[in-house]
């Protein structure tokens, strides 16, 4: 039986999450106090450059970087355009005034991204007030509950406007859906009313912080305890029940824990995660490196020998680093492309079952995850979609000596 906490600490001017399951850690969430979120925020905002070579604007919003606005991230002007015809030169231009949300956060030098389809999330639906569509989470996989879900949310969406329907209704109540898109509905409407009255750069709508975004969106019936180390917070979660879930407000505890992290192991697993080496509970490791755009991953048996053949060993490595990757992916929380250099495997039933071990896995992930399959070479493609920055983006700084490579410059003094 999985048992999965949400563990929250308020201390030391910053926000920190931690989902555990089994006691294991899987997921990490860090939000200084003095920093505003961005992803999920909506701006009116002025477009200042278009540009055809790359079908992408840049769009003023206030900050201090413009955001980067790509062509199928644009709602055309008209109903009737043609958007995949059209090029960025046909859809917008210069001092051109624009509704855009964040999409993801700035990384590095890039400022965020945005899009014009906006999307309002809830605790049990996601309103998108620009697309008519509607869609039901992957995880809910009962076709009658799916069928059910999609006929409430057809009759209870606003004319003209799509809806997703989240994880946590499965079993809700038609009445509780419809309410939940009604709020969503009504929030669209006052930030339609706030653009109408505000210069253009300006923010229309802040997401919410990391507090109230965990529990609308984590805290559900699949989590049987959440626990904070702050009294003031507790309190404040059990007010954001009283709107999102009064039903849960059972599962919500206060210890008052010097360091809540250390106590539940957090902060040695965010250690580990910060390394780049993993060690497996069987003797073997993983070696991460970590780009900008691309992570690689490679799988060794180290000190691991087993005690049948070489291909039984590489097996057994494998599976296991198949599990261990799955879990470092969404603790590292590493986007973009994910190449896997799995051990070599002779018998393709072991190559088979370690690729299915890796989706099972990659399931349990929110994150949008896609498994490409093996290259030529033998290497597992994968794509994870990055949103916020990484684990190591978040809390480490390259070193000002070697640029971040881990080397410097010098003479070896053991020249032959």
């Amino acid at each position: 039986m999985l048992k999965r906490e949400i563990i929250v600490s308020t201390r030391d001017n910053a926000t920190r999450v931690a989902l555990l399951e089994n006691r294991v850690p899987m997921e990490v969430y860090i939000e200084p106090d003095e920093e505003i979120c961005l992803v999920g925020s909506i701006f009116k905002g002025v477009v200042e450059n278009v540009l055809p070579g790359i079908e992408a604007a840049f769009v003023n919003v206030g900050l201090d970087r413009n955001a980067f606005l790509y062509v199928n991230d644009v709602l055309p002007q008209s109903a009737r355009a043609d958007q995949s015809a059209a090029g960025i030169r046909d859809l917008l231009h210069p001092g051109q005034e624009v509704i855009v949300q964040v999409a993801k956060d700035p990384l590095g030098n890039k400022g965020p991204r945005v899009t014009m389809r906006v999307n309002l999330p809830g605790h049990y639906t996601v309103l998108m007030p620009t697309v008519n569509h509607v869609g039901i989470s992957r995880r809910i996989e009962d076709e009658s509950e799916r069928e059910r879900l999609r006929e409430v949310v057809h009759r209870a969406r606003p004319e003209g406007m799509g809806a997703i329907v989240r994880t946590a209704a499965r079993g809700i109540a038609a009445e509780v859906l419809a309410d939940d898109i009604r709020e969503l509905e009504k929030l669209w409407r006052d930030i339609q009313k706030r653009e109408a009255g505000a210069a253009a750069p300006s923010l229309l709508y802040r997401e919410c912080g990391l507090l109230p975004r965990i529990i609308r969106d984590l805290f559900t019936e699949e989590i049987e305890r959440l626990v904070l180390d702050s009294f003031t917070s507790y309190a404040r979660s059990l007010t954001i029940l009283d709107t999102v879930n009064p039903q849960l407000k059972s599962r919500v505890f206060w210890e008052d824990k010097p360091d809540i992290f250390e106590a539940y192991n957090v902060n040695q697993e965010i250690n580990k995660a910060l390394q780049r080496k993993t060690w497996l509970r069987c003797g073997g490791y993983l070696i991460f490196d970590q780009a900008e755009a691309l992570t690689v991953i490679d799988v060794n048996t180290g000190r691991f020998t087993g005690r049948v053949d070489l291909e039984d060993t590489v097996y057994k490595t494998n599976l296991e680093a198949a599990v261990e990757i799955a879990r470092q992916l969404r603790l590292r929380n590493l986007g973009g492309i994910i190449i896997i250099d799995f051990i070599d495997m002779s018998h393709e039933e072991h190559r088979n079952r370690v690729l299915e071990v890796l989706g099972e896995e990659i399931k349990k992930d929110r994150r949008r995850t896609h498994i490409m399959g093996l290259t030529r070479l033998g290497l597992v493609e994968l794509t994870r979609k990055k949103v916020h920055p990484s684990l190591a983006e978040l809390l480490l700084t390259n070193c000002p000596q070697c640029g971040g490579t881990g080397k410097i410059q010098g003479q070896r003094k053991d020249w032959a």
